[in-house]
């Protein structure tokens, strides 16, 4: 039986990844990812990735690529497990790619996130897409796949607001990169949902009652 990783995914799902119907889908993501981290010039990204050959091409300064591994956690620049290294509301970005399952392992992985994201930040989750027909290259293989429901609760229980439309993106069944977004995953062979972290003021406001001035009259 395959050992779980730090995300709560068995290793042998993150060798799909490097198969040609794996290495399709992740290309297929390369412009959104790409997109991720440029979407905040100068500030701090983090990328959890299932394969450490993915975007062979020069990153964005000021991030850290880290990837998922099922012996000691995380590898890349440095090597960690959770809790990751990073200081509270350090990350303006964080990309999660196919490396969080659900249950407790993954709600953790989550909870991470957000407490290293700055207010504003945004969290970019891509996940499987169980309704695609693509779903036959990954079977037998120990990839999990989820519709993005119960991943909206996940993140609003990890403090983060989603988005309320998902993206679908990647092959449909052939296997060639197709990186064209779509509303909604459709049948398409994964999804992307973005949740941003809101400021949530110290001291709840307290509605001013209206003055009145004489004759009763109230005023704003």
């Amino acid at each position: 039986m395959p050992l779980p990783s730090p995300t709560g995914q068995p290793d042998s799902s993150r060798d799909w990844f490097v198969t040609a119907p794996g290495r399709a889908l992740l290309d297929s993501e390369l412009a959104s990812v790409h997109t991720a981290l440029l979407e905040r010039p100068g500030q701090y990204w983090l990328w959890l990735a299932p394969d450490a050959g993915t975007l062979a091409t020069a990153l964005p300064s000021h991030g850290l690529r880290l990837q998922a591994r099922a012996d000691d956690g995380w590898h890349g620049a440095v090597r960690c497990a959770l809790p990751l290294p990073l200081a509270n509301e350090s990350v303006a970005t964080v990309v999660v790619q196919h490396v969080v399952a659900g249950g407790r392992d993954g709600a953790t992985l989550l909870r991470e996130c957000a407490r290293i994201l700055v207010p504003g930040g945004r969290l970019w989750l891509f996940a499987l897409n169980p309704l695609s027909p693509y779903r036959w290259r990954w079977s037998g293989n120990g990839v999990g796949a989820s519709e993005p429901m119960p991943w909206r609760r996940r993140l609003r229980a990890a403090g983060l607001q989603p988005e309320p439309v998902s993206r679908g993106l990647g092959p449909r069944w052939r296997i060639r990169a197709e990186a064209d977004l779509q509303p909604g995953p459709g049948l398409r062979a994964a999804w992307l949902l973005r949740a941003e972290k809101r400021e949530i003021p110290l001291t709840p406001l307290r509605t001013r009652a209206p003055l009145r001035i004489g004759g009763g009259i109230p005023a704003a």
